[in-house]
C-alpha cells in the first residue's frame, strides 16, 4: 500500500465515514455554503468535539475549504472587511474540529487596479489573522487580475505576508487545474512553485476539461482531461505534499482517482 496521504473533497455531513468509503486518509470539504456568507457550521451529528474525535479515532486528517466568496484582496470594503471576518471565523471553526489547515483563494482585482494593492490586503489580512489552524493560499484557475493565478502574482504574494506577523506559517496549496488551465505548465511546476515561496503544504490533483492557459476552472477525472497524465503524477511525486481530489463522480470517481494516483507515484 502507497504511503501517499490522499483523499477527496466530500460532503461535511460524516466526512470520516466519505474518506473509509474511498479508502482514503483525508477529507476535505465546506464548513457551510461556499457561495455564501452566513458563518461556518458544523452538519457533523454531535457537533465539533464529536467530529474531532472520530477523525482521530479513524486516523482521518480533515481538511476546511474556505467560501469561494471571500476576497480578501480586493480594494472594495464592503467585499474584503467582511472577507476578513468569514475568514477569521472559518479558521476557528476549522480549529474547533481539529482540521489540518483551511484551503482559501488568493482572490482578485477589479480591472485596472494595481496588484501591489492587492498584495498589501493580504499583508494586512495575515497580520491580523489568529491562526490557530494553518492557511493555505491556494492558486487560481482565470482572471486577468488575480491574484494568485501566475507565480508572479504569487510571488508578490509570498513577498508581501512575509512581512506580517505570522506570514513565515501560510502554507500553499497547489492546484494541477488551475494551474494547467491559468498557464503555467507543470512540467517542472513544483521547482518553479518552491523557487517562489520554499513551501508546498497541500496538493489539489485534478485534471482539467479545458486547454492550457483557457482560464477555466472546470475539473476532470484523472487522465480524462487535458494534463499530459505523467506531468500530474511528476507535480504529486515532487511535491511530496497531502493530495485531495476534487474530481467528479461522487466515491466511484474518487475512488478511482486515489487508487490510480497510489499506483502511479508508488
Amino acid at each position: 500500500m502507497s504511503t501517499l496521504s490522499i483523499g477527496a473533497h466530500v460532503d461535511q455531513a460524516d466526512p470520516v465515514a466519505e474518506a473509509l468509503a474511498r479508502k482514503a486518509t483525508l477529507s476535505q470539504f465546506f464548513l457551510g455554503d461556499p457561495q455564501g456568507w452566513k458563518g461556518p457550521k458544523v452538519e457533523y451529528a454531535g457537533g465539533a468535539g464529536a467530529l474531532r474525535a472520530a477523525a482521530a479515532s479513524a486516523g482521518i486528517d480533515l481538511y476546511v475549504h474556505a467560501p469561494y466568496v471571500l476576497n480578501v484582496a480586493t480594494t472594495n470594503n464592503r467585499i474584503r472587511i467582511p472577507s476578513r471576518k468569514l475568514l477569521q471565523l472559518t479558521i476557528n471553526a476549522a480549529a474547533e474540529i481539529g482540521a489540518k489547515g483551511l484551503i482559501v483563494h488568493g482572490g482578485h482585482l477589479a480591472r485596472g487596479d494595481d496588484p501591489v494593492v492587492g498584495f498589501d490586503n493580504w499583508r494586512k489580512c495575515v497580520d491580523r489573522l489568529e491562526m490557530p489552524v494553518q492557511l493555505l493560499i491556494e492558486n487560481t484557475a482565470g482572471g486577468d487580475n488575480a491574484m494568485a493565478r501566475r507565480l508572479d502574482r504569487i510571488a508578490g504574494i509570498w513577498q508581501a505576508i512575509g512581512a506580517a506577523e505570522g506570514g513565515d506559517t501560510v502554507g500553499l496549496c497547489l492546484d494541477t487545474c488551475h494551474a494547467h488551465a491559468g498557464g503555467e505548465a507543470l512540467g517542472g511546476l513544483v521547482q518553479r512553485v518552491l523557487a517562489v515561496t520554499g513551501r508546498i503544504d497541500l496538493v489539489h490533483a485534478n485534471d482539467s476539461r479545458d486547454a492550457f492557459d483557457s482560464g477555466a476552472d472546470r475539473h476532470a477525472n484523472l487522465g480524462d482531461g487535458e494534463i499530459a497524465p505523467d506531468e500530474l503524477v511528476e507535480v504529486v511525486r515532487t511535491a511530496g505534499a497531502p493530495v485531495v481530489c476534487e474530481t467528479p463522480g461522487g466515491v466511484q470517481g474518487h475512488t478511482a482517482d486515489i487508487e490510480w494516483l497510489r499506483q502511479q507515484v508508488g
